[in-house]
């Protein structure tokens, strides 16, 4: 055998499935189609984030005159914008790269299809191996007459091209890639809508969070049309008419200059070979898989998007490690808690049960909130948009979700992610001294809410 183990993707599922193997002693590689690091180091998480911050600078400079500080109007030079945002994904790239090398890991450059149980063709390369995971990632799904032209319409790739800021932004899909380019967009000065086919933006949020993005996205000009789909889009010299629809079946045109088609991502698990060699993958194209990470060829792992919702590269980054362990003799299984993370400004995050489906699973619901209206540091900062949610089992006291909309929640949301994982309590939380004035202690007036104990809000129930 060539290899030991065979990871196909480099993303982050799969660099630190690699990594993590070689570690353990097994000879490994690596085969990459594209750019070492995947879609999210390249054009996901990684430059999305690098943008989010221009716009977070950009809406501070623009507030700034409210605290008696006034600024000269930015000027925005993309060519520099895009350079720095380059540099960043090189940093990354450059850096896994590196851990390849320092690890011993092999990387081999090519697209990987299963020629046999064992057997990978690299290329015009036979490789093989005793071993694989598979990390092939997502691809962004394409709406039927909205097909991406790498021009005006464009898909979470070719949003991240700003040659120019359109003066009109369209994102068809209200979460987070449809929203996070939405905050993009507007922070750099266009008339920016959100079309979204469900009742509420981010659909699967707590309803009380989204509510309280949406609010702040509607209180700086964003146009928010949720209950809506779009129904076609007609190219003209003046713009892209786009045709929507509401539930009620009213329509109405919008004319922009680039829309966004953000309506989710598909896993790529067909055209692989897999089906061959008896690893089920279903119509949609995700890959079966057990506790181990282990698909029904059992020496056969399949890990991130191509394996399982939710589409997270640290979920990815976690199923890697479980996957390359158990490859390796040690005993691993993913059981774990997944957060989510929103990255707009304020950012959205959670972990654990919504509300909703707490009581739908049967337990009685013992809730604690917090406006962030009511913080001391939020109302410094002037970002006191949003609100801290803990749902929690009365019987128990046992903490069940965290959800929160503002600053810095996806930071925040680890501290109830490791709460709930050690199998703390809502009391746990509450009694545990947070320092003041900060964001982090509005967690524990969620939690000192929730039993009728809330010093800076008023309680609506009794202790």
């Amino acid at each position: 055998m060539d290899y030991q183990l065979v990871v196909i993707g480099s993303g982050p599922g799969g660099y630190h499935a690699a990594i993590r193997a070689a570690q353990l002693g097994l000879k490994t590689a690596v085969v990459e189609k594209g750019d070492v690091g995947g879609v999210c180091l390249n054009v996901g998480c990684i430059p999305t984030k690098a943008l989010l911050h221009v716009a977070a600078d950009l809406r501070a400079a623009e507030h700034a005159k409210d605290y008696g500080v006034t600024f000269a109007a930015p000027k925005i030079e993309l060519d520099k914008l895009a350079a720095w945002k380059i540099s960043v994904v090189k940093k990354m790239t450059n850096g896994v790269g590196m851990l390849f090398k320092g690890n011993k890991v092999d990387l081999l450059q090519g697209e990987a299809t299963f020629s046999g149980a064992n057997e990978l063709m690299v290329g015009d390369r036979t490789v093989t191996f005793e071993k694989a995971i598979v990390a092939t990632g997502s691809s962004p799904i394409v709406i039927p007459g909205f097909e991406p032209d790498g021009d005006r319409i464009v898909d979470s790739t070719g949003a991240l091209s700003l040659e120019q800021v359109p003066a009109r932004f369209m994102a068809i899909g209200g979460s987070a890639i449809g929203l996070e380019f939405a905050e993009i967009y507007h922070a750099f000065g266009a008339k920016t809508t959100v079309v979204e086919l469900m009742d509420n933006i981010v659909p699967g949020a707590d309803p009380d969070a989204a509510k309280a993005l949406r609010k702040s996205f509607e209180k700086r000009g964003i146009d928010i049309r949720t209950g809506t789909k779009a129904v076609s889009v007609k190219k003209n010299k003046t713009g892209l008419a786009v045709t929507l629809e509401a539930n009620d079946g009213t329509q109405s045109k919008v004319t922009v200059d680039k829309l966004l088609v953000a309506v989710g991502r598909a896993p790529n698990g067909k055209g692989l070979g897999l089906e061959q060699i008896g690893v089920q993958v279903d119509e949609r194209g995700f890959i079966a898989v057990d506790d181990h990470m282990r698909t029904s060829a059992p020496h056969i792992y399949a890990i991130g998007d191509v394996a399982r919702a939710p589409l997270l590269a640290h979920k990815a980054m976690k199923e890697g490690l479980v996957a390359a362990e158990h490859a390796a003799g040690v005993p691993a299984a993913y059981d774990t808690l997944v957060p989510a993370v929103i990255y707009t400004n304020p950012e959205l995050a959670s972990v654990g049960m919504t509300q909703t489906e707490a009581e739908a699973a049967g337990y009685e619901v013992r809730v604690g909130q917090f406006p962030l209206s009511a913080s001391g540091r939020a109302t410094a900062i002037g970002q006191d948009e949003g609100v801290v949610k803990l749902i929690g089992d009365a019987k128990t006291d046992l903490v069940l979700g965290f959800h929160m909309v503002g600053p810095n929640a996806g930071d925040l949301v680890a501290e109830a992610a490791l709460a709930m994982e050690m199998g703390a309590t809502l009391e746990d939380i509450a009694l545990t001294q947070h320092p003041h004035p900060t964001i982090a202690e509005t967690i524990m007036e969620a939690a000192e809410h929730a039993h009728g104990k809330a010093i800076h809000i008023a309680n609506r129930r009794k202790r």
